[in-house]
């Protein structure tokens, strides 16, 4: 799937289902630029970074696919990532130039 900003591409793998969301990065390495996280509505979402051996930017996006909340660096091994309510999150490698409050082209 591709994720598209005004100034940026990103190339991620999509996470739909219920055992895809528990298993996120955790023992995986992606040739993309990482993963895209869709729930089936706005809610609250809490993380974690056990077994994910790389830095993360962690983004959540709401039902309009605004960014509502951005979190770079996040190391591995994290015990836990506040809940954000949200229906998308996208986990990058590295998020790049992305602002809070703007829109992304979800394709």
């Amino acid at each position: 799937m591709i994720i598209k900003s005004k100034k940026e591409i990103f190339h991620v793998d999509v996470c739909s289902s219920i055992l895809s969301h528990l298993r996120g990065f955790m023992f995986r390495f992606t040739k993309n630029d990482g993963l895209l996280f869709i729930f089936k509505k706005e809610k609250l979402v809490a993380l974690h970074t056990f077994f994910v051996f790389r830095k993360l930017d962690i983004i959540y996006l709401n039902k309009n696919k605004k960014m509502i909340k951005i979190i770079k660096n996040v190391l591995p091994f994290t015990l836990f990532i506040p809940p954000v309510r949200c229906k998308y999150i996208l986990e990058l490698k590295d998020s790049k130039n992305l602002k809070l409050n703007k829109k992304l082209k979800i394709s």
